[in-house]
Order: C-alpha cells, then sequence, then structure tokens
C-alpha cells in the first residue's frame, strides 16, 4: 500500500499549475505547498492505518485497547497534577466537607 508518486508526477508536484519553477513563485507559496504535500502523506498514511484496521478485527481490538489505557492513564495523570486531587478547592470553601455540597449557615 505504498503510494510513491513517480518521477513525472514529483516533478509535476514541482511547478506550478502553469508550468513555472518554484523560484518564481511568490514568496511563501513554497513552503505552503510543501506542508501541503506533508499533509498529503499523513493523510496517506492514516488511510493505510485504517485499511490495515479494516482488514484484522483483532488488530482493531488491540489499538482500541491500547487507546483506552492511553486515555485512562492521561486522566488520571492529570488529576494527580491538580493541588486538590481532582476536586475543585478554594481556601474560603471552608464548609465544603468533600463530598461536593457547600453548605452556607443562615442566620
Amino acid at each position: 500500500m505504498d503510494h510513491e508518486p513517480d518521477d513525472e508526477a514529483q516533478e509535476g508536484t514541482r511547478r506550478g499549475r502553469s508550468g513555472e519553477d518554484e523560484a518564481h513563485l511568490p514568496p511563501g507559496v513554497g513552503a505552503l505547498q510543501a506542508a501541503a504535500r506533508e499533509a498529503i502523506q499523513a493523510t496517506r498514511a492514516l488511510l493505510d492505518a485504517a485499511e490495515a484496521l479494516v482488514d484484522d478485527p483483532e488488530m482493531a481490538e488491540r489499538m482500541g485497547s491500547v487507546v483506552r489505557a492511553a486515555a485512562g492513564a492521561a486522566t488520571r495523570a492529570a488529576r494527580a497534577a491538580e493541588p486538590t486531587g481532582g476536586r475543585d478547592h478554594r481556601p474560603d470553601d471552608d464548609d465544603d466537607d468533600g463530598d461536593g455540597v457547600q453548605r452556607i449557615p443562615v442566620a
């Protein structure tokens, strides 16, 4: 599933629609073209991976398991990094017993 363009196709991507060399293009166009080529290559790789997952359901299950484990680990790390251990606690919230209910004394 390798999508390598042939030499003629590569030469075509180096020229503008009118056949001008990239040296004659306005500044920045070459960088935009390079970024577009990279995006196309990344999309092709993504489609190849998607095709492999469709062809092998066991691989899809393994990938799902890896993604779920990574998401769980990221969630736990984010909660542990919070100074209150995941609860929204402000110093003036002394009436909060940790059960998510703030008790406000009424006089």
